[in-house]
């Protein structure tokens, strides 16, 4: 096991009993490929197994925490704790992607920013955790890493709409946003949009998609607007 995975052990707080499984985490199925090693040695089974466990933990955790939400709900904020951008952010506080083994068209097309890639590797993560130290671990690991700051993660998700309901509520001005730089081969586009109230800039945000960078824009332009 190299240092760097040792590294990542220290940022979870998690120590492997079996270091292969965390290896295997780490392992993106181009790299699997590139490598001629088994396609079940790749990541892909233990984020299957990780999807589910996050999914009864977050369940639990919000059932709890919100006693008198109704059902519908829970499912609504449930969604936007375990969809693809939020575990991608939450991927970031450990810098994930770094740690990944990618295969070299991989990495030569942004795969480790790529949000598909690093919430899938979140949640093969938390499979590997599963696997190696019981329910009890993973369910630790998941607070700590995903359900931390739910009200900040669910701005961040429903942003769009968020901002859309604020600037209503304000009066006549309306929302838009506008593309304002788009660069990189297609396979590896970075996109830059600015949200306007009314014509003037209320915050501006990148991503690898014009919804992504719509997003990031308007989750700024609420910090922005909720400060005034």
């Amino acid at each position: 096991m190299n240092q760097r995975l040792r590294e990542l052990e220290e940022k979870t707080g998690y120590e492997f009993q079996n270091k292969r499984l965390l290896t295997q985490a780490m392992t993106h199925s181009s790299y699997a490929n590139e490598h001629r090693l088994d396609k079940l040695k790749c990541n892909e089974r233990l984020e299957f197994l990780g999807d589910a466990v996050l999914e009864v933990v977050s369940s639990d955790f919000l059932y709890h925490k919100y006693a008198k939400s109704p059902e519908g709900d829970l499912t609504k904020t449930r969604a936007s704790i375990v969809c693809e951008p939020t575990l991608a952010l939450c991927a970031g506080d450990l810098d994930l992607g770094s740690y990944l083994l990618l295969g070299k068209g991989e990495e030569a097309t942004g795969g480790r920013e790529r949000n598909s890639i690093v919430s899938d590797a979140m949640e093969a993560l938390i499979g590997a955790i599963y696997l190696d130290g019981g329910f009890a671990n993973a369910k630790e690991f998941i607070e700590r890493f995903v359900l931390n700051d739910i009200e900040h993660k669910q701005l961040f998700y429903d942003s769009k709409t968020i901002l859309q309901e604020m600037v209503q509520a304000m009066g006549e001005n309306p929302l838009s946003y506008e593309l304002i730089r788009e660069e990189g081969p297609d396979h590896n586009k970075v996109f830059e949009s600015r949200a306007l109230v009314g014509g003037e800039e209320v915050g501006r945000g990148t991503g690898r998609t014009k919804k992504a960078a719509e997003s990031m824009a308007a989750y700024r332009g609420i910090l922005k607007l909720k400060q005034q």
